[in-house]
């Protein structure tokens, strides 16, 4: 596990598998984006401590999309510390074991990934207290914008902080050897290109990714630079 402060409100936990995103407001109040994989409580509440922080104060978990290296500690993290459990409505009943996700469409690069990575413990199903839609407003960092992004998955989130220039990519983007793209492994790969185009006209200088380094300055910049190489795919 790795802790990495991006700004005094914004800590960065790289995990085994995965990452997860803590937001500390003035008042104290946590909000984590992704929970990583299933087991992965202990270290992210001791990720929170390294942090300076109280895992008792952890309010909100807001889970972009129901991977298992995303959701995978959600149920066990709301369990332990009350923190309401927001997603997108398309990805709650997922996120509740009700119902099986649209598979994903992988090209032969991918498959050839997908088969190299070691298999990942399923996310237990997991409570969702709040389902929300494109553009309703949470109430952590001046206010976070909810951006539906399908085609990772049908319900795929990102979130813009406007007044902090934050932005949260969930795995719709990447940015990896220095390489700042749409992500992979998608239900849907067209429609995640044009996800990814709508995250480029938003205003951001920080963008963080579900995987990849994150980017501190000039992250719209950065990912409109990726949008003109996709050229007119």
């Amino acid at each position: 596990m790795e802790i990495t402060r991006i700004r005094p409100e914004l800590t960065v936990i790289t995990l085994d598998f995965g990452t997860a995103h803590l937001w500390r407001d003035e008042d104290g109040a946590l909000t984590l984006i992704d929970t990583g994989t299933a087991g992965q409580a202990d270290a992210i509440e001791a990720a929170i401590r390294a942090a300076g922080a109280d895992p008792a104060a952890l309010r909100t978990i807001v889970l972009t999309h129901h991977h298992e290296d995303h959701a995978g500690s959600a149920a066990e993290l709301s369990r332990r510390l009350g923190a309401e459990v927001v997603a997108h409505r398309l990805e709650a009943p997922v996120l509740r074991g009700e119902q099986q996700p649209r598979p994903m469409v992988l090209s032969p690069f991918e498959e050839e990934i997908w088969n190299s990575l070691p298999p990942l413990p399923p996310a237990p199903p997991c409570r969702v207290d709040r389902e929300v839609l494109d553009g309703e407003v949470l109430g952590f960092g001046g206010g976070a914008v909810v951006v539906h992004v399908p085609g990772h998955t049908d319900g795929s989130i990102a979130l813009h902080l406007p007044d902090r220039g934050v932005l949260f990519t969930g795995d719709l983007a990447a940015n990896m050897e220095e390489r700042t793209m749409p992500g992979i492994f998608n239900a849907d790969p067209d429609l995640a290109v044009a996800s990814f185009r709508r995250l480029a006209e938003l205003e951001a200088d920080t963008v963080l990714f579900g995987h990849g380094v994150p980017i501190a300055e000039g992250g719209s910049a950065t990912l409109r630079r990726a949008v003109e190489q996709l050229g007119q795919r």
